[in-house]
């Protein structure tokens, strides 16, 4: 029971986007097309899992036991940065189309503050390995959700008729902020 009410609480009652604000700098720039946003969040999903499966043995079995935990910041980024190359070079190769597609945001994963986030509120809350495995998967899944959620509303906005200062961005804005309200309403549910 403890592992779903962690699943299902990364996912909706502290959505790392949409209640926590880590990683909007994707979650904006690649939210226009839904399919461009489905690849985004596959790819960030799999960063994530990868950079929690790496940092969490790093973590526990070098940086504290030889204590250089001061380190953790390098550490994380060095890793992910390499796990962002790894995905960058696997995507060229593979799914060519959805690598054009995703154009300089894929690099940016590397700076995804939600992906280092990750990593170390893994850390901070001293979860076990398949415990932090399962939270990094529950919280990329709910990037996920959140960036095919604004990128569908966006894909209609894009037909609709908006008052002109509110086209774009600004009108991304406004949505994302609602959209964060209802996200916050999960977290009356958490009893």
């Amino acid at each position: 029971m403890e592992y779903l009410m962690l699943f299902i609480s990364a996912i909706f009652i502290n959505n790392i986007v949409l209640v926590q604000y880590l990683g909007t700098c994707p979650f904006m720039g690649t939210s226009k097309s839904t399919d461009v946003a489905i690849g985004m969040g596959a790819a960030v999903i799999f960063v994530m899992l990868m950079a929690v499966a790496f940092t969490w043995p790093l973590q526990h079995y070098v940086l504290t036991p030889y204590g250089i935990g001061y380190l953790q910041t390098i550490v994380f980024i060095l890793v992910i940065a390499s796990l962002v190359q790894f995905v960058e070079l696997f995507l060229k190769k593979v799914i060519p189309p959805l690598h054009a597609s995703l154009g300089l945001f894929l690099p940016l994963i590397t700076t995804n503050c939600a992906v280092m986030g990750v990593a170390i509120m893994v850390q901070r809350g001293e979860y076990p390995f398949f415990k932090a495995l399962l939270f990094s998967l529950a919280t990329g899944l709910g990037f996920l959700i959140a960036l095919v959620i604004i990128s569908s509303i966006r894909e209609r906005l894009d037909i609709s008729p908006v008052p002109a200062v509110f086209r774009g961005i600004p009108v991304a804005l406004i949505t994302a902020g609602v959209m964060s309200l209802v996200f916050l309403a999960f977290q009356g549910m958490a009893a």
